[in-house]
């Protein structure tokens, strides 16, 4: 089965935070990805959706994991997908606990997020006035607003006890310890200055935070502060100043998921309409690069191996049929060359193989499941930095000589979906060289013969 054959993969969609304003962005989240738009609009088919993928159900090369691979070595911008996990698991915590624990920590309403961001915006517009127009506006309704430091007080413990966490099994447990694996998303053990880097963002966006305060999960937002919304986050997400300090605002009152509601529409935004797609589009290449720019030069040598053949039959004074030799070489030449501009490999198709990626050449192979990827911990929610140059796949793929990349290892696709994906566009390639070599016969079979050779 393949799809139709005006089929066309994914187009490349580049980072761009204009692309889309803040009141499109929460829209466009909820929509629902319906088989027939999300197909024609953007060549990404229902069994490949976003939330097919991010659900678990893919296989690979198009499972979460891949997915987040491929934002770590390839887009360098994983930390939308660990925000976004981290998310979705802490609001099903969240909603777990006891009605007791979750009025500590009052939702953060729309109306009250829509007031934030204003005072936010005319705080920032009164930092840039001219200091003599605002002393001529002194006194008139267009004088600088006053901007004084934000404290807020989110339910202060009457008791004075230290600050206490929610383990995730009922019981509760005080947040200076570290979680342990059974109990969260939070699985580093070593001792991080989280308090410091959040303090420090408060402070950056003029919010006075209380020290201490019963709200559930408390100790937890303080380390999600330090690692994705602080400046100097090892996992900084791509928020606009306006944004990181409405949000600031709302976790310096609670830790009701809705705080974050903003902030989760852009992140997911870029997910479903930038990093997806682009995603789909990569994996739809089934071998790596060398073997790509390979192909494309067996597919060039192809056609104008076919247009010296009819050249020199036409020149000489064999009879007509003879040029028919040629179609082969057009055929194939043209075929390969489509393929491989669309990132395919014909031969590689034949077998429904693609090329291990550089980051798994290198996996223990007596360890299939330890794959660098786990190892680095791109899945802990609150871990270290993305950065991958220090692994040591990289200075030994580096050092593989272009032979043994062109024909590295191989491995069947599964996913059916993206098999299916693959057998359109050869369908395509075969179609489009039926075509091109039909007009290369058309063209020179009716030339007479020159018998000049």
């Amino acid at each position: 089965m393949v799809y139709s054959i005006t089929y066309r993969r994914p187009a490349h969609v580049n980072a761009s935070r204009d692309s889309v304003d803040g009141s499109q962005k929460p829209a466009s989240v909820g929509e629902s990805v319906s088989s027939g738009s999300t197909y024609a609009a953007a060549g990404i088919p229902d069994a490949l959706s976003f939330d097919r993928v991010i659900s678990g159900g893919t296989c690979p090369p198009c499972t979460t994991r891949d997915f987040m691979n491929y934002l770590i070595y390839i887009e360098r911008a994983a930390e939308n997908l660990q925000f976004f996990l981290w998310f979705r698991d802490y609001s099903e915590r969240f909603s777990k606990l006891p009605a007791s624990e979750r009025g500590l920590s009052p939702e953060w309403t729309v109306e009250r997020a829509d007031a934030e961001a204003h005072a936010v915006k005319l705080a920032s517009a009164a930092k840039k006035m001219n200091p003599e127009a605002a002393a001529m506006f002194k006194g008139t309704d267009f004088a600088q607003p006053q901007t004084t430091v934000t404290e807020f007080n989110p339910a202060p413990n009457p008791f004075h006890t230290p600050p206490q966490t929610p383990d995730g099994r009922g019981s509760v447990i005080p947040s200076e310890s570290g979680w342990g694996d059974d109990a969260s998303t939070l699985q580093s053990s070593k001792k991080t200055n989280y308090a410091q880097k959040a303090a420090g963002a408060y402070e950056a966006a003029d919010v006075k935070m209380q020290p201490f305060t019963i709200q559930p999960f408390r100790d937890e937002i303080t380390r999600v502060i330090a690692t994705y919304i602080s400046e100097n986050g090892s996992r900084q997400l791509n928020l606009a100043s306006k944004e990181r300090v409405t949000l600031l605002k709302a976790l310096a009152y609670t830790t009701h998921p809705s705080a974050f509601r903003n902030v989760i529409h852009t992140v997911e935004w870029s997910l479903r309409h930038q990093a997806h797609p682009n995603f789909i589009r990569w994996s739809i290449c089934n071998g790596n690069r060398p073997r790509v720019i390979f192909a494309r030069g067996l597919g060039i040598g192809g056609i104008t191996g076919g247009l010296v053949t009819v050249i020199l039959l036409t020149l000489s004074g064999a009879s007509r049929g003879w040029r028919v030799i040629s179609a082969i070489g057009f055929m194939i030449g043209i075929a390969t060359l489509i393929a491989a501009w669309k990132g395919m490999c014909v031969v590689l198709h034949g077998m429904h193989h693609r090329h291990l990626r550089p980051w798994e050449l290198f996996a223990d192979e007596d360890d299939s499941s330890s794959i660098y990827e786990l190892k680095k911990g791109s899945f802990d929610s609150l871990g270290s930095t993305n950065s991958y140059e220090d692994e040591p796949w990289v200075a030994k793929y580096d050092n593989r000589n272009v032979i043994r990349k062109v024909f590295d290892r191989e491995v069947w696709i599964q996913e059916p979906a993206l098999r299916q994906i693959q057998d359109t566009i050869f369908i395509q390639a075969i179609l489009g060289a039926t075509v091109g070599t039909m007009i290369m016969m058309a063209i020179f079979l009716p030339v007479p013969k020159g018998n000049l050779i």
